[in-house]
């Protein structure tokens, strides 16, 4: 019997904005910066703004499309050396989540971490989530948070700096040949 939160009747949403975003993040960091960019900050907040609804949900399918990607890929590696990926991410992720209190509230990271589960079980992370109903603007910050770490967490195990974001850009090209070629 199929679930309902099976990820072949998922969107897949707006990957390539939700990865331009975390990729703008993931450099900042890696620039030695705990902020964006001003001018780079600016572009994401024009970006973002200009967003109608529909196109702001689009943006928030395609970061649990990445989160699913990327938790599918830990899961993986993890497998591959005979571990589990919710044992050995999750309690990780949410501990750093923790120390994050302005960005994400403790009411919200139960929620990260039921995304996360979702995702490693694979279940899609974004039709688990609409079963409890509409995203909050409280849930921003820490999906962003999420999806940040599991990216960075993807560049320290394989010791790339750009491996996730590179990996998922390869994945949208290749998913553009295929179906325009």
């Amino acid at each position: 019997m199929s679930s309902p939160c099976d990820p072949q009747h998922a969107p897949a949403g707006d990957v390539g904005a939700a990865l331009m975003i975390i990729d703008s993040r993931l450099k900042a960091v890696y620039d030695g910066r705990t902020e964006t960019a001003p001018e780079q900050q600016q572009l994401i907040d024009q970006f973002t703004a200009s967003l109608d609804p529909e196109e702001a949900r689009a943006v928030l399918d395609g970061t649990c499309t990445l989160i699913f990607m990327f938790m599918r890929w830990l899961r993986m590696a993890y497998e591959d050396h005979d571990k589990d990926v919710i044992a050995s991410v999750v309690p990780n992720l949410v501990a750093a989540l923790r120390m994050m209190p302005k960005s994400v509230p403790p009411e919200a990271i139960p929620t990260m971490a039921g995304l996360l589960v979702a995702a490693g079980t694979g279940l899609s992370p974004s039709l688990w989530r609409r079963q409890y109903g509409d995203w909050t603007k409280d849930e921003m910050n820490p999906l962003e948070a999420t999806v940040f770490l599991l990216a960075e967490h993807i560049n320290r195990l394989t010791d790339d700096r750009d491996f996730a974001t590179r990996m998922i850009a390869d994945a949208l090209s290749s998913a553009d040949q295929d179906g325009h070629g």
